[in-house]
């Protein structure tokens, strides 16, 4: 199945790089070299038909450096190319990039040069460098380009996007990216906040520093397959059995829902727990899944004698009270548990209530309101603007949250966040060009707990539960894509499952888009 691609943070790229030059092995001014001339090949490829003028505009630091080489090589294929910077440069790498550019240099604000309009707009002003917002000057100057129809390249991230965090400093609005070219490694800003909607496609390049990846420590990893997904040999219950919760007649839909998520990602058996007057309905719309009666806190505990329920899920259609009687009952197996929608909102007026039971083995799957009503205060943190960088993140207040709890918390997004309690974290992207947008309609989350408890059942950890099953679910929706509803994703997980065994995945953060 591949590896799964890591991200890094602005620190760690920076020790990444420094290891590298300290060694001898490399300069700066070479790592620019590469660096330009690799987005440089990006930029032709994308646009192999480029005939018009192509805008540059550099700013006084390194990834300005990176403009200027940019600048030349793109004129030594035949483009026109103008150059716009908006400070001389300020580094020594930078100012002998600037040197090699043999094209003239305007200022920034100086009258524009005479000829046809950009075609394309490089954006090398600050990279991620940036721990403050834009000048008012300058992100008009790149909402401009992005309005008069010019393409915009971001060289490692869009101008006044927080590399960490993803978020647009100083709340300003911000263009969309058609193309970003980063470096080494993709940042985590490229998926999280509003970086995940402004990259545009991704292309990640090699600039010859693997040997000092060591440097970054422990790395953030992208959601992906985990080989446990390959099914081994064995009966139906050697693959698990999970049991759905369930809340009275009418309300069964989420529940079967998240019952047939949780069969297809394949647990060997699955049942329905509900109560008898919502028997007769379920049992209308179910063949594969087993059902049983529920009715309450001791019948739950009587039920869960039987140690082949190695994994509950709570939440989808349960109802509030009754999620208050049979959460307590589901925790004191301490089995793995996943706890969704009613499950959490049932203890949002005292949520350390619900924390002083929770497990290591127990999984919070909330949306943002959800998040929000367990976590207020991290919620703010994440609603407050950014005044500089980096920026507070959805990492962090997962990293927290899951701290707090004493569990894993999966905060559900675009860019899906996962956290045990230790504090490992993974992003499950569905950002860019593999963004799912169809996953915004009823019922998808309840499929995605399913499917996570599934996971669990079949004896994955609820973090890599967590973080798998988000990236099978955002997977599914790819491949099936638009029209979707939510009974289509837990039907289209076996296209998703033979793409693996081909080797045919999509990984967003790969020189090319790319194979996992």
């Amino acid at each position: 199945m591949g590896g799964i691609p890591e991200v890094v943070t602005t620190r760690q790229m920076r020790a990444v790089e420094a290891a590298a030059i300290g060694s001898g092995a490399v300069t700066g001014r070479a790592l620019m070299e590469r660096a330009g001339t690799a987005a440089a090949a990006e930029i032709a490829a994308a646009w192999p038909q480029l005939a018009g003028p192509v805008l540059v505009l550099c700013g006084p630091g390194n990834n300005g450096g990176d403009g200027y080489v940019i600048a030349r090589h793109l004129a030594g294929r035949g483009l026109s190319v103008r150059v716009v910077a908006m400070a001389p440069p300020a580094t020594p790498d930078a100012r002998a990039a600037a040197a090699d550019w043999a094209g003239e240099t305007l200022a920034l604000g100086a009258p524009p040069a005479a000829g046809a309009a950009p075609a394309l707009c490089v954006d090398a002003l600050f990279g991620t460098g940036l721990a403050r917002p834009l000048a008012p000057e300058i992100a008009g100057l790149l909402r401009g380009v992005a309005a008069a129809g010019c393409p915009l390249v971001a060289v490692d991230i869009l101008s006044g996007i927080c590399a960490d965090s993803g978020r647009s400093l100083g709340g300003g609005s911000l263009p969309q990216a058609a193309l970003t070219v980063s470096f080494h490694r993709a940042k985590t800003g490229h998926f999280l906040g509003e970086g995940g909607a402004l990259t545009g496609a991704l292309r990640v390049r090699d600039i010859g520093i693997e040997d000092w990846q060591g440097a970054a420590g422990d790395c953030i990893r992208l959601a992906g397959p985990d080989p446990a997904l390959e099914k081994r040999a064995g009966h139906k219950y050697s693959h698990g059995h999970a049991l759905v919760l369930a809340g009275g007649p009418g309300r069964g839909g989420a529940a079967r829902l998240a019952a047939r998520g949780a069969l297809r990602v394949g647990a060997g058996l699955v049942t329905l727990g509900c109560p008898a007057a919502a028997l007769p309905e379920n049992a209308a719309r179910l063949d594969a899944v087993m059902l049983t009666g529920v009715e309450d806190g001791p019948a739950l505990a009587r039920l869960l004698r039987d140690p082949r329920l190695n994994a509950l899920c709570l939440g989808p259609g349960l109802g509030l009270e009754r999620a208050r009687v049979l959460v307590p009952a589901a925790l004191a197996t301490e089995r793995p548990v996943l706890l969704d929608a009613d499950a959490l909102t049932a203890f949002a007026d005292g949520p350390d209530a619900l924390f002083a039971q929770l497990h290591d083995r127990a999984v919070l799957t909330p949306h943002d309101g959800e998040f929000a009503r367990l976590f207020p205060d991290l919620a703010r943190k994440l609603a407050d603007e950014a005044p500089k960088g980096p920026a507070f993140s959805r990492l962090d207040a997962v990293r927290i949250a899951a701290a707090r709890a004493g569990a894993t918390v999966l905060l559900k997004g675009p860019a899906t966040v996962v956290s045990g309690r230790e504090g490992r974290v993974r992003i499950a992207a569905a950002t860019g060009e593999a963004a799912a947008p169809w996953l915004a309609t009823a019922g998808s989350g309840d499929v995605l707990a399913g499917i996570v408890t599934g996971l669990m059942a079949r004896g994955l950890a609820p973090p890599e539960a967590a973080a798998t099953g988000a990236w099978l679910h955002a997977e599914a929706a790819r491949r099936f894509g638009p029209g979707l509803i939510a009974e289509d994703l837990p039907e289209t997980l076996p296209q998703v499952f033979r793409a693996l065994s081909a080797g045919a995945v999509f990984s967003p953060s790969s020189p090319a888009g790319g194979l996992l």
